[in-house]
């Protein structure tokens, strides 16, 4: 019992997975694009619905970082150490 109490106390959690996806809104149309983060190996979900700029910047961020954490309080990403080049 204590430890679920003190698991649903974690709101920074690390990102393990995610999944990006574009739908189509209609023919010759803008599509939007959602990003699906999975969280400490599925403890929790979250689904970010970025612009088209937002998405390009997450995708570089996810790629050249080595860990990415999210603050689901604050809906932040927050990259670890990051290699630039």
């Amino acid at each position: 019992m204590a430890e679920q109490r003190t698991e649903g106390r974690i709101r920074v959690r690390q990102v393990t997975d995610v999944q990006f996806s574009w739908t189509e809104e209609g023919r010759g149309e803008h599509g939007a694009f959602t990003v699906q983060l999975v969280l400490d190996n599925g403890a929790e979900e979250y689904v970010l619905q970025p612009t088209a700029e937002d998405a390009k910047v997450q995708l570089e961020l996810f790629e050249s970082a080595s860990t990415v954490y999210f603050d689901l309080d604050r809906k932040v990403l927050i990259p670890s150490n990051i290699s630039l080049g």
